[in-house]
């Protein structure tokens, strides 16, 4: 019995890094849709996210189901709770990049990015799949160290987050209100997606560690 607990313990694992995967594919895919006005691209990505929501909707019940026949303690206990939050996260990073490729599919046959926003979008994008992927590694590695990394990764997307809307407020934009708002939004999708790619990472930090990454970093 408690070596089939262990492995449905590990099954949660293996589930958070194929969401990992799932969630990465589309971002990558949602980006593309977004600057070349690729409907087909947009359509696989809208329709793909329900399976991303089955497995979400399949590690919690596999939790609640564990910690209502196992009644874990200390560690396992944790790892419960710790995956489940960050199921949440995948969960919703997924639907950012539906948000993504819908903002793509309602500007279609135009392009969303206007050709000189072209190249930082391009650049939030490829820091938003770095960034999953290394969360997929983190999850599967409980390498803590790799974990904390993603940080400065977020870092990073906020300061492109912070050109874009410099670029926005340009005296120069010529591009209108509605390309704006669709640019503003995009824009916040990617922030988010960041953002929720470090509450995994920390999570992970937490499993592992029993710390959040603030007390190792003032304890150090």
């Amino acid at each position: 019995m408690r070596d089939a607990y262990h492995e449905e313990l590990d099954s949660l694992t293996d589930s958070l890094v194929e969401m990992t995967r799932l969630v990465r594919s589309a971002m990558a895919r949602a980006v593309t849709a977004l600057l070349d006005a690729d409907l087909r691209l947009s359509e696989e990505v809208i329709s793909g996210d329900e399976h991303v929501n089955k497995i979400d909707a399949a590690i919690e019940a596999t939790v609640f189901d564990l910690m209502a026949r196992q009644q874990p303690v200390a560690g396992d206990l944790r790892t419960l709770i710790t995956a489940l939050r960050m199921s949440g996260d995948l969960e919703r990073m997924g639907d950012l990049a539906v948000h993504i490729a819908k903002t793509a599919r309602r500007r279609h046959p135009e392009s969303a990015v206007p050709p000189e926003l072209q190249a930082i979008v391009l650049e939030m994008g490829q820091i938003a799949e770095r960034m999953i992927a290394k969360t997929g590694s983190v999850i599967a590695s409980q390498d803590v160290e790799m974990g904390l990394e993603l940080d400065a990764d977020d870092d990073q997307m906020d300061r492109l987050h912070r050109r874009l809307f410099d670029m926005l407020l340009s005296p120069k934009w010529r591009h209108g209100v509605e390309p704006a708002v669709d640019i503003t939004l995009a824009g916040r999708y990617f922030e988010r997606f960041a953002d929720h790619a470090v509450h995994v990472a920390e999570n992970v930090v937490y499993l592992v560690t029993g710390q959040r990454p603030e007390e190792i970093i003032d304890s150090a």
